[in-house]
């Protein structure tokens, strides 16, 4: 496929570069929605490094196009995104979707990012990443097609597609839905704003990725789910938030960063709703394979987590957990 990718991409970087080469075109690893790819665009004597992503005809995330004009919008409201060349929603150039944008340099494995960093570099990390999410949620999300969906009924219905549950699941969805808290101001989301999904080299955070999953929502959506369990990658409680710091620090800091006060009680409702959802993601992705549809180790070993979560949840009821 790379044979017949070069030249298509040359033809869609023209308009852009000039006349282009493109080399060293590497698909990389990672990515479940979305196909990576790694190349150098040459001309003029000028080598630049590009990352293309694809996606599926059918893709039922964010469109290509959708998700340039919001990393456009993010960064011309400061938070560091890479700068995009191309997107298309037409698969007629690349023979899928597309989006090209300039590479950037760092690390993304959580647990190498973990042992680069000594205290200050992580609650350095931490503060860069409360800066980048108000960044995020001052950006202006009208015109671009954004939607607005229910976080708690969207997770409700894909547990019922699954045709199974846990009676935690559903003490907590009854628990969630008595307890609601008031909604507020709705911002433009990354909502996958997490330790896995971010650059980091020396300086710190280079680039927040993965913008598949954007909308408009509540900005505790974004601040919740980079505090769940699975995001610190085995870093204590105490380093609640993205395995970095605490949750109050993180907390803070986005305070300080936005000029916006945020609601402790209604920042608990929102985790327990994260925490929710990462419950049914390892059932529902326990069930690809139990089903046969898509028989793999790594995702049976996902639904045995589903325990775990449990746990947090039940923690979280009692009113324990981060605080």
């Amino acid at each position: 496929m790379s044979a017949d990718l070069a030249p298509a991409l040359e033809e869609v970087l023209r308009p852009v570069l000039g006349d282009t080469s493109v080399e060293d075109l590497q698909r990389l690893t990672g990515g479940a929605s979305r196909t990576t790819w790694a190349f150098t665009a040459t001309g003029d004597g000028r080598a630049r490094k590009l990352i293309l992503r694809t996606g599926a005809r059918d893709d039922i995330h964010a469109s290509m196009e959708l998700e340039a004009a919001v990393q456009q919008r993010a960064a011309a409201a400061g938070a560091p995104v890479p700068h995009i060349l191309a997107a298309d929603n037409s698969p007629a150039a690349v023979g899928n979707p597309y989006l090209i944008c300039d590479a950037i340099a760092g690390e993304t494995i959580v647990r190498r990012i973990f042992r680069g960093l000594d205290d200050a570099g992580r609650a350095r990390l931490l503060q860069q990443c409360a800066e980048a999410l108000a960044a995020i949620h001052r950006a202006d999300p009208d015109g671009v097609g954004l939607t607005t969906p229910d976080d708690l009924a969207e997770w409700r219905a894909r547990l019922d597609e699954i045709g199974d549950t846990t009676p935690t699941f559903e003490w907590t969805f009854r628990r969630l839905a008595d307890q609601r808290p008031d909604p507020s101001p709705m911002r433009l989301i990354h909502g996958d704003f997490r330790m896995g999904n971010l650059i980091v080299d020396d300086s710190g955070l280079a680039s927040v990725l993965d913008w598949e999953l954007t909308h408009i929502g509540e900005v505790y959506e974004d601040l919740a789910w980079f505090c769940i369990r699975a995001w610190r990658f085995g870093a204590p409680e105490a380093l609640g938030a993205g395995g970095l710091g605490s949750v109050e620090t993180f907390l803070q800091a986005y305070e300080q960063a936005s000029g916006t006060p945020l609601d402790r009680a209604a920042f608990r409702w929102w985790l327990t709703v994260a925490t929710l959802r990462w419950g049914v993601i390892c059932r529902y992705q326990a069930e690809r394979h139990l089903s046969g549809e898509n028989p793999s180790v790594e995702l049976a070993a996902i639904g045995r987590r589903v325990s775990e979560t449990e746990w947090d949840l039940l923690d979280l009821l009692s009113g324990k957990g981060p605080q």
